[in-house]
């Protein structure tokens, strides 16, 4: 389970870089800044949780989540302060929005199954099917 996330992640972020090289060739601008944005977004959500040695008790819980939760309010602002900025970004982001979302939100028996109905659309993929 933890390695088809992480393969999930993983497709995510090239995808992001793959689009982000696309932007940066239709408009002859490097963009350094969103690039550093999306690799250390990439690190973030790839790192491992580290394991307790005790038990977390509620407090401590509730701590943790107060955490994460400002870590992703800077996460948004990051990506909204740049959507501000760049209306192709705020179209493109859209539009990744909703290829990936489906993905991002589904069980993980419906991703099983997208996985699946994507595999059998590649070119070659009848061919590849066994006796």
């Amino acid at each position: 389970m933890a390695s088809e996330s992480g393969k999930a992640d993983t497709q995510l972020f090239d995808l992001l870089s793959t689009l982000l090289l696309e932007v940066e060739a239709l408009t002859n601008q490097e963009e350094v800044e969103l690039r550093a944005k999306i690799e250390a977004l990439g690190l973030e959500v790839s790192k491992v949780p580290l394991v307790p040695t005790k038990p977390l008790d509620e407090i401590e819980i509730a701590r943790e989540l107060d955490k994460l939760s400002a870590k992703l309010d800077d996460v948004d602002e990051m990506i909204s302060s740049t959507m501000v900025d760049d209306p192709q970004l705020k179209s493109l982001l859209s539009s990744m929005a909703d290829v990936w979302m489906p993905v991002i939100t589904a069980t993980s028996d419906e991703r099983r199954k997208f996985s699946a109905s994507v595999g059998d659309d590649r070119p070659g993929a009848e061919g590849k099917q066994s006796a």
